[in-house]
């Protein structure tokens, strides 16, 4: 660090040194080790400077994961274009293979329930949620209920509705 950087940064505050800018628009800045005008040493610092700086407007996804992994100290160097366009490249590949997967197993799927190979699955219908007092008991309905040893023919009558 030079003399004239120190005295800068004791007189002004804090000098920031850019790094890069991602494709989303943040800046990453370093503001290297530096003393304090008491003699103790302050330990450098990683920044982003948002491209979006309201917090309601950050979406997960905003940082890419190269420059995070600089940013909290998990890689020494920060990421470099060429680097962050393979990963870019690598992610775009990853995702249409999953695509063809995912469409490949759909068409199989189709073609097993057409062939008769697989049943198509149950549609069920669940009433109520299993913490609710009333989960699991009987509902009281205007149909006719019974169990087959009190069943008389005709015992039955609907009710009048009006």
């Amino acid at each position: 660090m030079s003399r004239i950087t120190g005295l800068l940064r004791r007189t002004f505050g804090i000098v920031r040194e850019h790094v890069g800018t991602d494709h989303l628009g943040n800046k990453y800045y370093l503001i290297p080790e530096q003393k304090t005008w008491t003699g103790r040493m302050v330990r450098a610092k990683r920044m982003v400077v948002a491209a979006n700086p309201t917090e309601y407007e950050y979406m997960e996804g905003s940082i890419p994961s190269e420059w995070d992994a600089w940013i909290r100290g998990r890689r020494k160097q920060p990421p470099s274009i060429e680097e962050l366009l393979k990963n870019e490249h690598y992610r775009v590949q990853i995702k249409q293979k999953a695509r063809e997967v995912e469409e490949r197993d759909l068409a199989l799927q189709t073609k097993e329930y057409e062939d008769g190979l697989v049943a198509t699955p149950a549609q069920t219908a669940v009433k109520g949620h299993a913490s609710t007092a009333s989960f699991g008991k009987q509902e009281i309905t205007e149909e006719p209920t019974s169990t087959a040893n009190t069943f008389q023919p005709g015992s039955w009558m609907p009710n009048n509705k009006k």
